[in-house]
């Protein structure tokens, strides 16, 4: 293990970096980076553990600071916590996936990429959380897992509850034993609703959509890289209506001149699936897979309605075509094919989620377009100790918008344990 320390304004940062195997049940196989930044407040030395699990999959955890506060959370969190930002495997400090050329994918074929990107997963993330943990001598912490980090923490629940002493969650309860299509089928619903809102709210921009997407057909819409946008593609820019503040968002791109430089931008800002992050495309539809394969679930699981009508537009609805048009993301599309056929672990067990005797508060969000309601309580019931606060005050990305939310989960693990 390696540390070092540095300061900011308010904030004690050090930094860990460990050396793991790629397969924990493997020792013997190659060894990868995890870093992990513990955040102090100024009188934050002896405060309990919180480790915070990035959504995603394939985003690195948030760099801190306090003035303006990054992540707006952080504040609240240091009043009673030391606060650990984990980089998930694969991202940020923690030997980053970022090209099939690049170290450590670089010299592999693709049927060995897809292999080392299979380790990338929950189960291995949770694995590196518990040699961070044991590395800071914690016997227990507390964990915040949001969307992504909150299906990671349902995994720790399953395999490791031991290590918990509280476990928070927002917009992350994942669907439990259910098929990777019903999800999806599901979330489509979810954006067809979203999307008539929207154009209840801006009536003329669903005109406005027929005629971009139009361009999208013709060749004529593209990015400042040069890349061409599909219709396909154009229509995920209805992930912004699963966020706060991204239906104005979207009206605002909406009404640019698509042939401007502004429009460009803004587009390509605005679409969820880049190459950034391209663990994010790579490895998403697995996120949602509690064993089996996807193939492609997002494309499979369009519904007829959408596809005869441009104005619907999908979420975090990944198409396989956008390997072939990202120039960015087209290495990997012979690892993407291979990942979609992949028969993935069963993440979750019912029975060992009954038996986690760990506090579970978790922010669940009425109108979530990405992990369904019903699937959030039926998992919540789950658990038995589980307070699920159902609110149709925030979108999935509440917790960044509002510390109100990490406060009340926090109020209702410590009522919980005065029960």
């Amino acid at each position: 293990m390696r540390i070092s320390t540095e300061a900011l304004p308010g904030l004690t940062l050090t930094n860990l970096t460990l050396d793991v195997p790629l397969d924990h049940a493997d020792p013997g196989s190659p060894t990868i980076e995890v870093f992990a930044r513990v955040v102090t407040g100024e009188d934050g030395g002896d405060k309990p553990y919180l480790v915070f699990l990035q959504g995603g999959p394939g985003h690195e955890a948030p760099r801190p600071m306090l003035s303006p506060a990054s992540p707006s959370w952080l504040p609240r969190a240091l009043r009673e916590y030391q606060v650990v930002m984990l980089d998930q495997r694969g991202t940020g400090r923690s030997t980053p996936i970022s090209s099939p050329t690049v170290a450590p994918l670089a010299g592999l074929d693709a049927a060995g990429q897809a292999e080392w990107i299979t380790h990338l997963r929950a189960d291995e993330i949770v694995h590196d959380a518990e040699r961070v943990r044991e590395a800071l001598g914690a016997k227990q912490w507390t964990v915040l897992g949001q969307s992504f980090g909150g299906f990671t923490t349902l995994h720790y629940l399953s395999v490791h509850p031991e290590s918990l002493a509280a476990a928070l969650i927002t917009g992350g309860l994942s669907a439990v034993q259910h098929p990777v299509d019903d999800v999806y089928a599901t979330t489509w619903q979810i954006m067809i609703a979203k999307s008539e809102a929207y154009h209840r709210h801006f009536p003329a921009d669903r005109e406005r959509i027929r005629e971009l997407s139009a361009l999208c057909t013709q060749g004529r819409i593209s990015l400042p890289n040069g890349d061409l946008v599909s219709a396909d593609r154009f229509r995920t820019i209805g992930h912004l209506l699963g966020m706060q503040g991204g239906p104005e968002r979207l009206h605002y791109l909406l009404e640019l001149d698509p042939s401007s430089s502004g429009f460009g931008h803004d587009l390509a800002a605005s679409l969820p699936f880049g190459g950034r992050n391209p663990l994010y495309a790579v490895f998403h539809e697995s996120s949602y897979a509690d064993g089996g394969a996807t193939r492609w679930s997002a494309d499979r699981t369009m519904p007829d309605r959408v596809r005869e009508d441009v104005t619907l537009l999908g979420g975090e609805h990944l198409h396989r075509s956008l390997f072939a048009e990202d120039s960015e993301l087209r290495p990997f599309a012979e690892v993407a094919d291979l990942l979609a056929e992949y028969e993935w672990n069963q993440l979750y067990f019912p029975d060992k989620l009954a038996q986690a005797d760990v506090p579970v508060a978790a922010a669940v969000y009425a109108g979530d377009a990405y992990v369904p309601l019903d699937y959030s309580l039926e998992t919540a019931a789950l658990l038995p100790d589980c307070r699920a606060w159902v609110t149709s005050e925030y979108e999935h990305n509440g917790l960044r918008m509002d510390d109100a939310v990490l406060d009340h989960l926090i109020g209702l693990v410590k009522h919980r344990r005065w029960l």
